[in-house]
This record gives C-alpha cells, sequence and structure tokens, in this order.
C-alpha cells in the first residue's frame, strides 16, 4: 500500500496561534508552561470617580454604625430587663432633688445595677415626658432588675415610718416626740401652737419628711374640731369653741376608756349648769407643770389642791383660761353631745374604770368601798403618790366634791 498524502483532509489539533491545523510538537518544558492568563478588564473613568469612592466609604461605615448600634441596644435592653447583682435585699435612698444621672451612680455604687449608664439612658427612654424618680427610702428586693428598680422609684411607694402623737399631750409632749424622732428632718417651728390646737394621730411618712409637716401645724385639728362643734347639743353651757376644746381636754386626762367619756363629760357640764366648781385633778398638774407633765416620781400632794394657778379647778370657778392637752376626736364627740345624767361625781372603782353617783352621800359611799379594795391589795414596792394611784391615767377623787 502507498502512503498518500492528503493535503486537503482537516489537520488534528492546533497550531501555536491557537487556529486550528496541524499539531505543533514542543519540548516537555514548554509542555509544561502555562498559556498566558486573558487580562482583567480595564476600570472605567467612572469607577474612579474619588465621589462614588466617598459614598461606598460612607455606607459602610453606616453599615457598620447600624450594626453596632443594634448590639449596643440589644445589650442595652437585656441588661435593663436581667435579674440585678443584689443577692439580699437593701434600702437605698434617692434624696429630695435628686436626678436621675445621680440616682444611677449611686445605684452602681451600692452594687444595686450593674451599669449606672445603661440604667440612665433605658430609663430616660421609658419614663414619659411629666414621669419623675422619686425621692424617698426604698427597698429594693435582691435581684431587682433595672426596670423593677425604675419602676420602683417612678411609682413613689417608699418605706413608711410613723410617728404617734396620741390623745393628751401636751404640745410641747407632741414637740418633743417630733423632735426626737430619728428620721424626720428639719427643725421644728420656732413658735410652738397654742395647747389644744394640735391633731393627735399617728402619722405616716417617709424620710426625708420635714419635721413641721408632721403634726406641727394644727390644721387637721382645728377643721375637726369645727365640723364636731357644729353638731354640738345646743344646750351646753359652753359659750365659745375655745371653751369647748378646753372642756374635752379635761375629760380627755380624766379617763382612757372610750365608754365613759360620754359620761364623764355630763358630769362636767352638770357641774358647770349648777355653779359647781370642776374639782379636776388634772388642772391641778397642769397649773404646776404645764406642758412639761408631772413627773413620774412627784407625787401629788394635798396642799396641791389648794395651790392658787389659773388652771386649778379646785380652786376657780368654770373652765380654765386654756386646753390642758390636745384631745382627740372621741372626747370631742363626747362633750359636744354629753350622756344625759344627773350625776355629779366619779371615783375609781378599783377595775380600772369609775363609778358614778348623783349626790354626796352616794358619792362617799363609793370612795368607802374603793378606799376597801386598795386596802386589801398587797402593798406596792415603793409609793409613787401619797394620793391613791391613777388607773388609765383617770383621777381618783377620794375627797368629797362639793
Amino acid at each position: 500500500m502507498n502512503d498518500v498524502n492528503d493535503n486537503s483532509a482537516a489537520p488534528f489539533g492546533r497550531n501555536e496561534a491557537g487556529n486550528n491545523g496541524p499539531i505543533i510538537p514542543k519540548s516537555a518544558s514548554e509542555a509544561l508552561r502555562p498559556e498566558k492568563v486573558p487580562q482583567p478588564p480595564k476600570r472605567s473613568r467612572k469607577a474612579k470617580s474619588q465621589v462614588v469612592i466617598f459614598l461606598n466609604f460612607l455606607m459602610t461605615v453606616v453599615v457598620c454604625l447600624t450594626i453596632a448600634a443594634a448590639g449596643t441596644v440589644y445589650y442595652a435592653m437585656s441588661a435593663y430587663e436581667d435579674k440585678g447583682p443584689l443577692t439580699a435585699n437593701t434600702n437605698f435612698i434617692v434624696r429630695s432633688g435628686a436626678g436621675i444621672q445621680e440616682i444611677a451612680g449611686s445605684l452602681e455604687r451600692n452594687n444595686i445595677v450593674s451599669d449606672g449608664r445603661v440604667f440612665r439612658f433605658m430609663s430616660e427612654a421609658y419614663l414619659e415626658e411629666n414621669d419623675t424618680l422619686k425621692a424617698g427610702e426604698y427597698e429594693i428586693k435582691a435581684g431587682s432588675s433595672m426596670q423593677e428598680i425604675m419602676q420602683l422609684l417612678k411609682s413613689g411607694k417608699s418605706i413608711l415610718y410613723s410617728v404617734s402623737l396620741p390623745e393628751g399631750l401636751t404640745v410641747k409632749q407632741m414637740f418633743g416626740r417630733l423632735s426626737n424622732d430619728p428620721v424626720l428632718e428639719g427643725d421644728l417651728p420656732a413658735q410652738m401652737p397654742a395647747e389644744g390646737t394640735l391633731r393627735p394621730d399617728t402619722y405616716k411618712f417617709s424620710r426625708g419628711t420635714k419635721r413641721g409637716n408632721r403634726g406641727a401645724d394644727g390644721g387637721g385639728a382645728e377643721g375637726a374640731c369645727r365640723s364636731i362643734w357644729d353638731k354640738r347639743d345646743p344646750d351646753l353651757p359652753i359659750g365659745s369653741r375655745d371653751e369647748f376644746v378646753t372642756l374635752a381636754s379635761i375629760v380627755e386626762k380624766e379617763t382612757g376608756i372610750a365608754d365613759e367619756r360620754s359620761r364623764v363629760a355630763s358630769v362636767f357640764i352638770n357641774r358647770l349648769e349648777k355653779g359647781m366648781r370642776l374639782q379636776s385633778d388634772p388642772t391641778i398638774i397642769y397649773g404646776i407643770f404645764g406642758g412639761d407633765g408631772k413627773p413620774a416620781d412627784r407625787p401629788i400632794l394635798k396642799s396641791d389642791l389648794d395651790k392658787e394657778t389659773p388652771y386649778n379647778t379646785y380652786v376657780i370657778k368654770g373652765l380654765p383660761p386654756t386646753p390642758i392637752a390636745n384631745p382627740g376626736r372621741a372626747a370631742l364627740e363626747a362633750v359636744s353631745n354629753p350622756s344625759r345624767t344627773s350625776d355629779l361625781y366619779f371615783v375609781a372603782d378599783g377595775t380600772g374604770g369609775h363609778v358614778f353617783a348623783a349626790t354626796l352621800d352616794e358619792h362617799n359611799n363609793n370612795v368607802r368601798r374603793w378606799r376597801k379594795i386598795e386596802a386589801e391589795r398587797p402593798p406596792p414596792r415603793k409609793r409613787q403618790s401619797r394620793r391613791p394611784p391613777r388607773n388609765n391615767r383617770a383621777p381618783i377623787r377620794y375627797q368629797a366634791c362639793g
């Protein structure tokens, strides 16, 4: 067979130009050499603009800041609502006039919140226009979140203390209690109000309350007195509201038993109507000791009965010039509408109350009965008075009242 070279047949492979053509043999090193990679397209002039570059940079910054802000908000919200670091209940004081920045810093310093800045900014976001964190002393529970603390301070539900000003104290004694209270702040008025013008009560207050705002102004007593006076028995032998309070103060000091007040009041009303001296022991004490009150170790002497003071109703006729204490509402009501009796005397019954009498003979029998009860009792270790002892602040009338 003869080999025929047919140039019209399609050659196998490509030449170096990349065209179809005869395969051009290469050396081994040339065969292993990589072919040339095409060059990337050239950037347009528009892509090279400084404005476009700046806008791209700005967009990148905005995206990064948005992501950072979202992360910060998420962290702040989580920290604000998560359980706090307190391991035990504690009291926290918000002083009057303190702003949220000061409160937040104090909370963080006391380890009540983990981050004062988070408390400040998140609370400002939660609080509405007229909302504030109120002054006072608060009990914060262990583990309270920042949000719970904010809600507590916003509510104003602070710890309440109390000071008791019971019925029958003088103005000076009430001022002494207010002055000695360790929680109240500030000074009392330099000038004490008139005797009988303060309202006995148990006053609730939060830390930071001023002493002058807790019963020291007498505003509440005047309103209560006026309303009771307006509903009085029209036949009372009392000419003014001042006399009304004066008699109520005597009734208040005579007995601490609620059921007896109106009857004790009737005894004094009856004696006033008959022109008899009231002969009330508490008026002796006030005439001698004034608003300070009688010392516990100082007995009432027989000579005190004849001591001439403007208040001693064993000496003067009618009522003393002023009240001898601050009466409570019950005493005022007892005087405004006393029991209708013919009683003119009363003496202790030996059980803490009193027994009443309309005549002197009946009264003297009651006195003898009381003395017998006292004689049968074991002698006290220390005699406090040369007169019969008192029960519930009630005076003991062992002499005939005539």
